[in-house]
């Protein structure tokens, strides 16, 4: 399978780990389903699947706490899908009512190189691979996507650009570390419990090595 890698660059990121309950706390580099998430934004198709396949980091690992403003509720689904049906609703939230204010450990200042390849789900002879490749490289190169990419949460948008075959190498961050168990990405084989998957991530010289979703490296 053909690699594709992007560099993507924004002021903040989280990561959030999931055993924070409260506040949120950041990874200290992004996630492999992070990761996958700006490839999709840039180019989604149901006939493939994204896996990320190495993480390089190329700025030192920073930190900033910032106490921000969240809403503890939802709109109920329910309430969506009556509005839809009828044409009216009362789909509002009452900011003041429902705010909450959280404090976050977030990433700042952040810039990674994503490399990753796309696996066919069928054998559709109209999904042609090679037409795919060329589509995600021609919309990458040009800045386009579907939504915009983030870095962890929608408010942390970032920047991205299509690092082609003949660009100069990265330098990636001259360190070394372990990570610890970090979310790989979510299991949606039974669609209606998905379970999140984990696995054992070290940095070395500033490279992550993404195991692939089969590999005995992935637990539950």
């Amino acid at each position: 399978m053909q690699t594709f890698c992007l560099e993507v660059s924004g002021d903040f990121a989280c990561f959030t780990r999931p055993e924070m309950k409260v506040e949120r706390v950041s990874y200290d580099v992004i996630t492999p389903s992070a990761a996958r998430a700006v490839f999709e934004a840039i180019f989604w198709k149901p006939a493939i699947r994204w896996h990320i396949r190495r993480i390089e980091v190329l700025k030192p690992i920073r930190w900033i706490n910032l106490r921000r403003n969240e809403v503890s509720g939802v709109v109920p689904a329910g309430a969506v899908k009556s509005a839809m049906k009828q044409g009216k609703g009362n789909l509002g939230m009452y900011v003041e009512e429902d705010r909450q204010q959280r404090a976050g450990l977030f990433l700042r200042d952040v810039r990674y190189r994503l490399h990753a390849e796309f696996e066919m789900l069928n054998n559709n002879p109209e999904n042609n691979p090679v037409k795919f490749a060329e589509m995600f490289k021609r919309r990458a190169s040009k800045g386009q996507c579907f939504n915009q990419p983030y870095l962890g949460t929608r408010e942390f948008s970032c920047d991205f650009r299509l690092v082609e075959a003949d660009t100069a190498p990265a330098q990636p961050l001259p360190e070394t570390r372990e990570l610890g168990w970090m979310l790989y990405d979510m299991d949606f084989a039974d669609t209606t419990n998905p379970m999140p998957r984990f696995f054992q991530a070290n940095m070395q010289d500033g490279v992550i090595h993404v195991p692939a979703w089969d590999s005995e490296e992935i637990r539950g």
